[in-house]
């Protein structure tokens, strides 16, 4: 006998179908065995399946919980988004998870507009050789152990963020989340995203990168609201706003999929 399971597929920080980054969405009434929702996770083959449980906590709504195709992470952006259009009514709505509370409010102008909250996770300058070696390219590389193991890398303009061509079997080597990241052309800041460690090669668009390349590029452009394009195939627009200690990431979401997983 099977098990009927509500699952919904998101495109967040995205206006449109086919754009943005796809997430699972798996609203469940308790927790699935942990191989279980790994084994989802494979089956769906998306960046990320986010599991939610209600959450006996007074500082939350929901518990929340994130699979890749091959492992547990400890942080997600889109997906959170991506649970957020599908479980929020109201104007706020709070996660618990591996990294605290994650907040998400509808934007007071544009209601359809999410804007999640996140800690900032800042990089520091450091020298990663097999980093640039692997991706085939120069640049100045960050990191912050903070998030995902954020490594960002600087090159010098948007043409050559769309132009890295990375040794993805090299890459998997390395255990960061990597931004290659420049100033762009019609958005104040480019990036593209390499999740290769996590089991994505290229991820589409990438709420926990954005911990490190907001308060990377707050600092250089002079101002702590600014625009940004991920310039995957897919694309993906983020309205970023460093506050403090924490960051906000402005998305719309749309359903593209609604149904019921069988297990």
């Amino acid at each position: 006998m099977t098990t009927p399971l509500p699952i919904f597929q998101v495109d967040a920080f995205a206006e449109r179908p086919f754009a943005g980054n796809p997430a699972a969405v798996m609203p469940l009434s308790e927790w699935l065995p942990d191989d279980v929702m790994q084994a989802i996770g494979a089956e769906n083959n998306l960046a990320e399946t986010a599991f939610t449980v209600p959450s006996e906590r007074d500082d939350a709504d929901y518990d929340l919980r994130w699979f890749t195709p091959t492992l547990e992470i400890g942080m997600c952006g889109h997906a959170t988004l991506a649970a957020a259009h599908i479980l929020l009514h109201g104007d706020r709505i709070r996660f618990a998870t591996h990294s605290g509370i994650l907040t998400v409010t509808r934007d007071a102008d544009d209601p359809s507009l999410l804007k999640l909250d996140m800690p900032s996770a800042p990089p520091q300058p450091e020298k990663l050789p097999e980093l640039l070696e692997a991706l085939g390219i120069e640049g100045e590389t960050f990191v912050s152990r903070a998030g995902n193991g954020n490594a960002v890398v600087l090159v010098t303009d948007e043409a050559a963020v769309r132009t890295v061509a990375p040794d993805f079997l090299a890459l998997r080597k390395l255990p960061y989340l990597v931004s290659v990241t420049a100033p762009g052309d019609e958005q104040d800041v480019a990036s593209r995203v390499f999740a290769a460690y996590h089991g994505i090669d290229e991820d589409p668009v990438t709420g926990s990168a954005h911990t490190a390349l907001i308060p990377f590029w707050a600092g250089r452009l002079g101002r702590h609201r600014f625009s940004a394009l991920q310039a995957s195939k897919r694309t993906g627009l983020i309205d970023c706003e460093l506050k403090g200690d924490r960051v906000i990431l402005g998305g719309h979401a749309v359903t593209v999929i609604e149904g019921y997983f069988q297990i």
